[in-house]
């Protein structure tokens, strides 16, 4: 079974030969462990033929990973300490007071293979071998980048008329852009927005479900159409919005467990596939190696089943070696 057909069969509970593997190591860990965290990953087939790039070139990350200050396509300015290390919106192309939203220029994306690239080997939807996740589609977080958080959050509250030309304006540039995803050879394409704090949800479900659901449905929809996978990558405490993201269609979702409680994902387990978050917070960052592998073993029985249901990942930054290892050990190991 190769890994196309290996990761599909996850997806859709079609008893796959294995669980397949992912990687969530950031750029920023590629750097600090060079060639020892590649000779980890080089034990391990990862199922969507990207291979760690150690020696990835500061100039070549996206400008939210490149050190210093840098303005990415949209216009928002990014302060970034560290290189590889996700950094901060500083500016912000629409004014406060919505001044200038009438003279802003909305890029042109290309899809396919990106332009900055954290990861080598194949991206570009064409291979037999390996299945192809494309895009990495925002539209919650990309309010924020273009008018800020707070003043996204304040006038998402104050019910402003200006908040739903941005919602309507951002949902005509993504069904675009999705347009030219769709016209590659893609089996699945992926969405992200952080919608959790630690404690619960950034707004109230109600401003959810009313203003931003059906954006998501309009997205989702076309992609669903095209016969592709939706994958939708979201941190923090969102259990509030499970029931949506299922009703929504979402195949795979990549949320944090450890946060939300293994207990309220029960009722999604059978029904959607889940790219897996081993706790970061906790134990990738300071349990021992024999922890994170019995975490590994506890997360994937309570969130799979023997006919598929997982993607094996952990997402990797500020945790030891070792650590790192008896994850990707454990990936390799488990079995029903």
């Amino acid at each position: 079974m190769n890994s196309r057909e290996r990761v599909s069969r996850a997806i859709h509970f079609q008893k796959p030969d294995r669980l397949p593997i992912s990687h969530g190591i950031l750029p920023s860990v590629q750097y600090q462990f060079g060639d020892a965290l590649k000779a980890i990953t080089d034990k391990v087939h990862e199922d969507f033929g990207w291979d760690l790039l150690p020696d990835l070139p500061q100039e070549k990350l996206p400008p939210m990973y490149m050190p210093g200050v840098n303005t990415d396509e949209f216009g928002t300015v990014w302060s970034v300490p560290e290189g590889g290390r996700c950094g901060i919106p500083i500016g912000y192309p629409i004014a406060e007071d919505w001044s200038n939203y009438k003279d802003y220029k909305w890029p042109v994306f290309t899809a396919g293979v990106p332009k900055y690239r954290l990861y080598s080997g194949h991206m570009s939807g064409k291979s037999d071998n390996y299945y192809a996740r494309g895009g990495w589609i925002v539209f919650f977080e990309q309010m924020q980048q273009l008018h800020g958080f707070n003043e996204t959050l304040m006038d998402l509250a104050a019910d402003r008329k200006e908040i739903y030309q941005l919602r309507d304006d951002l949902l005509a540039f993504n069904m675009d852009w999705l347009d030219r995803w769709l016209a590659l050879d893609y089996q699945g394409l992926q969405f992200a927005d952080d919608w959790g704090s630690q404690t619960g949800m950034l707004i109230s479900p109600k401003i959810f479900r009313s203003f931003f659901k059906p954006v998501y449905a309009a997205m989702f929809n076309k992609v669903k159409a095209a016969g592709l996978d939706i994958w939708f990558h979201t941190d923090g405490n969102v259990r509030a919005i499970l029931p949506d993201l299922l009703e929504l269609g979402v195949d795979v979702l990549n949320c944090q467990s450890a946060i939300i409680g293994l207990d309220k994902l029960k009722p999604l387990v059978g029904k959607m596939a889940f790219r897996t978050d081993l706790d970061r917070q906790h134990l990738l960052a300071h349990g021992t190696p024999a922890e994170v592998k019995r975490g590994v073993d506890e997360l994937f029985r309570a969130l799979g089943t023997p006919d598929g249901g997982i993607i094996a990942c952990g997402s990797v930054e500020d945790v030891p070696l070792e650590n790192i290892a008896a994850m990707y050990e454990a990936f390799l190991d488990f079995k029903w």
